[in-house]
């Protein structure tokens, strides 16, 4: 990215050095710039088709405009702001693009406006109200619903009042500007403040029916519109259809071809209907734009996060060397080898693990680590290793108030030591224990609460059916596959197991057989049982 005096150096013509130094401007705003507002190249190739005409005579500012409002669609919100302070360099007259650096930098869906960013999201947006006169009726309406949003004394433990005042403003706007798909979708991103971020969510419950209604709006006249089809894709993810997301889910990636979670959110739907062939080509997708954009070619957001979800879908999917890989990337891009190692462990590359000498800092990140170690251990014919790691990961469980993303450690370890016990009276031929300890681990993990993806590419259930086919509790087993492959459509470890379950039973399944030939389609293993 360029900067200061180099960026002077490498521009190529007026257009590409735009609000470089044109506008003599000397307030608060520029001084000691903030990582949110260093220059940002305006890069079309990495742009999809979507704009937003504002009152602008600039082509440059309405070009940054446009940058702007897409790159927030795909929460890469500091390249957002980024942009918009091109925009409004550009056009120091432009009231919307003063408008759109305050939205980029104000709260979102992943996180909410910080103290950092606050004092200049207010100036921002008192400026848009100086500069409002020039601008339509509509952008006024905007500006002046925007205005409470981003006060002068903003309190960060104290948002929700601000937030909620604002989807009030916000909703005037929108019952004005109806058929504005960029207004719907401000009134929309400001409603969904109001919903709890995390947890399941019921389709039927009145808030969630209007966010949907909103949307669906916006939808039906537009499919590929990014910044709905993002927001409609977590509002349905984790209600009982996440489906009604899968046609606008096929356009979203092309909507902004380079930024990266925008190539990545359709695997949120992906996931929960088992399209994991699909989620996995999203995530490489996501990933290579991450990328790109470390050689100022597009823009990245939540590298990790993408990471995370290649591995777990290509793990459901039985694609063990885009898992295994995206697993070494993980460790790399992190330092944390515990998707390495949990990668190995799920194709049954026991002799690679040993390998993985170093051990993460952090209860769960370390505790994985040991886990997948100790079941390494126990396979290589070490069984007093296997236990030496069982008891640090049992203890991790019982003391640890770590935490990964959502999850607990009492739940993450407690599922990784039962797995881990069960493993080793099940190699011992105590049949009966291993099984109480893979329900101990099924317990922990039906607890979970609702993530996308999970901490683990595995389900605890993929032992606990193992287990009942060796014992030949056919029944039993099928249950438990039946019961993990609604929730997780269409996996090729659970496809297995059931297909050996109604065997042994004597009966049959046309739509079962017909499910696991196209689900292993591209997987790279051979498998024998649900786990390796």
């Amino acid at each position: 990215m360029r900067n200061g005096f180099t960026a002077l150096l490498i521009c190529f013509g007026l257009t590409a050095c735009v609000g470089m130094e044109k506008t003599g401007e000397s307030n608060s705003l520029d001084d000691g710039l903030a990582a949110f507002q260093k220059p940002v190249d305006y890069i079309p190739s990495a742009l999809g088709p979507h704009s937003w005409a504002v009152t602008s005579a600039n082509d440059m500012a309405q070009n940054y405009f446009n940058q702007g409002l897409q790159l927030r669609y795909a929460y890469s919100v500091d390249d957002a702001a980024r942009s918009f302070r091109e925009a409004r360099l550009a056009d120091p007259a432009c009231a919307m693009c003063y408008w759109g650096e305050a939205f980029a930098l104000g709260a979102f869906l992943n996180g909410g406006m910080t103290a950092e960013k606050a004092p200049f999201a207010h100036q921002a947006i008192e400026k848009a109200v100086e500069l409002s006169a020039n601008a339509t009726e509509m952008e006024r309406d905007l500006i002046m619903a925007a205005r409470d949003r981003y006060p002068a004394d903003f309190d960060t433990d104290n948002a929700e009042p601000i937030n909620q005042a604002f989807a009030e403003r916000m909703k005037l706007v929108y019952e004005k500007y109806t058929d504005h798909h960029d207004v719907a979708f401000v009134y929309a991103a400001s409603i969904f403040l109001l919903e709890e971020r995390r947890g399941r969510r019921d389709i039927e419950e009145p808030g969630l029916i209007h966010l949907h209604g909103v949307l669906t709006g916006i939808l039906t006249e537009n499919i590929a519109h990014p910044g709905a089809c993002h927001l409609y894709i977590h509002a349905t993810e984790s209600s009982q259809q996440p489906e009604l997301a899968l046609e606008c889910a096929e356009y979203l990636s092309d909507a902004i071809p380079v930024a990266s979670h925008i190539q990545h959110m359709p695997s949120h739907t992906w996931n929960e209907v088992g399209y994991w062939g699909k989620s996995v080509r999203a995530n490489i997708t996501a990933y290579q734009s991450d990328l790109k954009s470390r050689e100022n070619q597009g823009f990245a957001y939540a590298t990790m996060h993408n990471l995370h979800m290649l591995l777990f879908a290509a793990s459901m999917d039985g694609q063990s060397a885009i898992a295994t890989q995206a697993g070494k990337d993980y460790a790399k891009e992190t330092g944390n080898s515990m998707y390495q190692a949990l990668t190995l462990l799920r194709f049954g590359r026991y002799d690679e693990i040993p390998a993985i000498s170093s051990r993460p800092s952090g209860d769960i990140e370390g505790g994985f680590w040991d886990f997948a170690q100790g079941y390494a251990a126990l396979k290589n014919g070490n069984q007093n290793e296997a236990r030496r790691y069982l008891s640090k990961v049992q203890d991790l469980a019982a003391t640890s108030e770590a935490e990964f993303r959502w999850h607990d450690a009492e739940h993450l370890m407690g599922l990784s030591a039962a797995i881990l016990e069960g493993e080793i009276h099940r190699i011992n031929g105590e049949m009966d224990e291993a099984i109480a300890a893979f329900r101990r681990a099924v317990m922990f993990d039906d607890e979970q609460p609702y993530d996308e993806p999970e901490p683990i590419p595995y389900a605890a259930r993929h032992w606990l059916g193992a287990a009942l086919l060796e014992t030949k509790q056919y029944a039993e087993a099928e249950q438990e596959y039946r019961t993990e492959l609604a929730d997780h459509p269409h996996n090729v470890w659970s496809l297995h197991g059931l297909k050996i379950a109604l065997s042994a039973q004597g009966k049959s399944d046309a739509e079962v057989d017909a499910d696991y030939l196209e689900s292993s389609a591209r997987m790279d293993v051979w498998i024998t049982s649900s786990v390796m």
